[in-house]
């Protein structure tokens, strides 16, 4: 069974940095894309960024292009997301995602941004 787990959110002053980590285990990981998402309260879930399985291929949303960046250690089956220069428009729900022959989850970590 697919389990995504992340780890690495917390409260952080805008301008700062926080660095996500995404866990996985039950697949093979190392041929399979990988994503980050998010969701800020009342708001949808939307895509953050992506890194193919290799790592030799990212996308990222315009919104945070130039400030998060999304890297992966398949010997550890470990996918990482580097924030900087955090805004409070950030805070939000992060949720690590694959796609095998279903959509899988992780839980979910905070991440909050103060002005």
């Amino acid at each position: 069974q697919v389990q995504l787990v992340e780890s690495g959110g917390g409260l952080v002053q805008a301008g700062g940095s926080l660095r996500l980590s995404c866990a996985a285990s039950g697949l093979t990981f190392s041929r399979y894309t990988m994503g980050w998402f998010r969701q800020a309260p009342g708001k949808e879930r939307e895509f953050v960024g992506g890194i193919s399985w290799s790592g030799g291929s990212t996308s990222y949303a315009d919104s945070v292009k130039g400030r998060f960046t999304i890297s992966r250690y398949n010997a550890e089956n470990t996918v990482y997301l580097q924030m900087n220069s955090l805004k409070p428009e950030d805070t939000a729900v992060y949720y690590c995602h694959v796609e095998t022959n279903w959509n899988y989850w992780g839980q979910g970590t905070q991440v909050t941004v103060s002005s």
